[in-house]
Formats: C-alpha cells, sequence, structure tokens
C-alpha cells in the first residue's frame, strides 16, 4: 500500500487502484497478513470496474 502515489486511492476493503497515465488504471486486492496481491484489472479507464 503507498498512500503516498499520486492517483492512488482506497475503493473499498483491501481494494486498492492507482491511476498510471491519463487513460489507464490498475485495481487490485490485499490480503492482510498476506504477501500476495491480486491484480484484477489493468486497462483503460472507462472499463474499470469501480
Amino acid at each position: 500500500m503507498q498512500s503516498s502515489w499520486p492517483n492512488y486511492s482506497k475503493l473499498g476493503k483491501d481494494k486498492y487502484h492507482c491511476h498510471l497515465a491519463h487513460k489507464w488504471v490498475a485495481c487490485w486486492t490485499i490480503e492482510k497478513g498476506s504477501i500476495i496481491i491480486e491484480v484484477y484489472y489493468a486497462g483503460s479507464r472507462e472499463n474499470a470496474p469501480y
């Protein structure tokens, strides 16, 4: 979790997203106490699941 990143925000419980560029975004989940991060979306902002 990097709350100091620009264009980063929390979407809900254990869900986050970050705008990679004007048109591109990545969304992921984090399981507390785990080293596994699941990226469930990387693509255009217009199709992002948030």
